[in-house]
């Protein structure tokens, strides 16, 4: 299926690792031109080297300046058709262990920033009568746990910016949606489960502490986890004229782990 992306240009937020890194190569893959963000130029610089069809772009993306930075660079590039707001971050925490100051970062990183890019990137799209926006959710904002409430009510406002933002695009050619996550096979989540595994005595083969993640942590029909190429791939479908009729969503890829109608 050609996905009508060629000549297309995507600003991919911390894009230069992880599942960013991922949809920033599925979109170059199908003709798309990513302005592929890191933190820093030299980050930035070297995923964009390795994805071949991407420009660089930095800065901090949890600051006001660090946003308009991006939106220059990327300005500075060509207009900006698809903004995927990949980047985001949890960091540990119990009701009584967050402090202010964790609640306020995790607004800065995961809602704030997203704001900020689509404010300032949206209005263009209008004008030229054709956008997509693409906020990395989690099912957590469907199904919130106990732990970490500073970084789930963060996801939470990101998912309802989505829906508002939806609304104000209308007629403009724009969609916007949300894409949530469960649990993603990544380098960092195999560590952290194999030393849980450890502590445990689930074995060392990773089928084996698959399975057992899936009955503890994250049970669902599909008794797995997402690839990060199974999320890039359903981005880069909503980024495509082909998803043209999808709007205002919050699609979960998490095996049919959170159930309702």
């Amino acid at each position: 299926m050609d996905l009508e992306l060629k000549n297309k240009r995507a600003l991919v937020t911390g894009a230069d690792r992880g599942t960013g890194r991922v949809i920033a190569e599925s979109l170059a893959a199908e003709g798309a031109l990513v302005l592929l963000h890191g933190a820093t130029e030299d980050s930035a610089a070297a995923a964009a080297s390795d994805v071949g069809a991407a420009r660089p772009v930095w800065g901090d993306v949890a600051t006001e300046s660090g946003c308009r930075d991006i939106v220059a660079q990327s300005q500075a590039i060509g207009p900006v058709d698809i903004l995927v707001n990949n980047y985001g971050t949890a960091s540990r925490g119990k009701w009584q262990t967050a402090s202010e100051a964790d609640w306020l970062d995790m607004y800065q990183k995961n809602v704030l920033s997203a704001a900020r890019l689509a404010t300032a990137l949206v209005p263009g799209m209008a004008e030229r009568g054709w956008g997509r926006v693409i906020q990395l959710g989690t099912i957590g904002s469907h199904q919130p746990n106990a732990i970490m409430p500073h970084y789930y009510t963060a996801k939470g406002a990101l998912a309802t910016l989505s829906a508002s933002l939806a609304l104000e695009v209308e007629g403009t050619g724009i969609t916007v949606n949300t894409v949530s996550p469960g649990l993603i096979h990544t380098e960092e989540l195999e560590a952290g489960y194999r030393a849980k595994a450890a502590k445990r005595g689930w074995g060392d083969d990773w089928p084996g502490i698959l399975a057992k993640l899936v009955e503890e942590d994250f049970p669902n029909p599909q008794r797995r986890i997402a690839t990060r190429q199974e999320v890039a791939d359903l981005v880069v479908f909503l980024a495509s004229p082909r998803a043209g009729f999808i709007h205002g969503q919050n699609i979960r890829v998490d095996g049919g782990a959170v159930r309702y109608v």
